[in-house]
């Protein structure tokens, strides 16, 4: 790779911002195509497809057989509120991958101590989440429960396209954190990707379990953004199911019921 490309590459990584190296097989030739610049691209549809799944590989295109090299930011997990339920969520995030930090101003419960091998800013979200290039591969979550702390927090998250943001509460408490001075240019459909209350409904009551269900969301919100027609399709094969067929088992049909309601709110 030329020093000129590295260099330009390197760049794009340091800011978040994904980017693709097309290297022509036959002549070794290669470009940098930054995400910005895919609309404009000759080969934006095949460039596009493979940055959403972040995969690289072999492709004959109208212009030969070129290799994609995809690079795509570590997804980040910004959780604010050091209380229980990030100290376990905290770990299992790093478990699968997440570069993950933890922003609470309240220094009694946010400190190294409480957690450990884990960045944690004791600051307000106005200050601490502008230098962490919050963005559309980072899920937010907010679980302090404090309006204070919280709603700045949640309108951060949706004015910079996180992939996933859930916060604790009913839905109705979520979009009035959505709707704070700093959100109101926001719409309504913007405010409505919170995710509340925050993870799957597995009957979660503890702490871990909690963490559990939001990691879990988490999963399967990030799943759904590599390969959306592919869930899009799952989706439409449950909807079709008729209830009957479920007769047999009315649990699993109240279950279905109760999911499928909260899914819709």
């Amino acid at each position: 790779m030329k020093l000129q490309i590295l260099a330009a590459l390197n760049a794009e990584r340091d800011a978040r911002r994904a980017a693709i190296v097309v290297t022509d097989v036959a002549s070794g030739k290669q470009r940098l195509v930054k995400a910005v610049d895919i609309a404009k691209d000759p080969l934006r549809a095949v460039l596009g497809d493979r940055l959403r799944t972040g995969k690289s590989g072999m492709v004959e295109t109208a212009e030969g057989r070129v290799f994609l090299t995809v690079y795509v930011p570590a997804p980040q997990l910004v959780i604010t509120g050091a209380v229980h339920i990030s100290q376990v969520l905290a770990p299992i995030g790093k478990l699968l991958g997440y570069d993950v930090t933890i922003v609470d101003p309240r220094t009694a419960f946010a400190s190294d101590e409480r957690f450990p091998d884990v960045k944690v800013i004791a600051e307000w979200p106005d200050t601490a989440l502008p230098p962490l290039n919050v963005d559309r591969y980072t899920a937010f979550v907010a679980l302090t429960h404090d309006p204070k702390i919280d709603d700045p927090a949640l309108s951060h998250a949706l004015s910079r396209d996180c992939f996933y943001i859930g916060a604790l509460g009913s839905p109705q408490n979520a979009r009035a954190a959505g709707r704070t001075a700093q959100a109101t240019s926001l719409s309504e459909a913007t405010i409505s990707r919170i995710h509340a209350p925050i993870g799957l409904d597995i009957g979660a009551v503890s702490p871990a379990e909690i963490a559990v269900a939001i990691m879990a969301q988490i999963t399967e919100r990030l799943r759904e953004e590599v390969d959306e027609p592919a869930v899009k399709a799952r989706h439409e094969v449950r909807a079709v199911v008729p209830n009957e067929a479920l007769a047999p088992l009315p649990c699993i049909r109240s279950a279905k019921a109760d999911w499928c309601s909260r899914r819709a709110r």
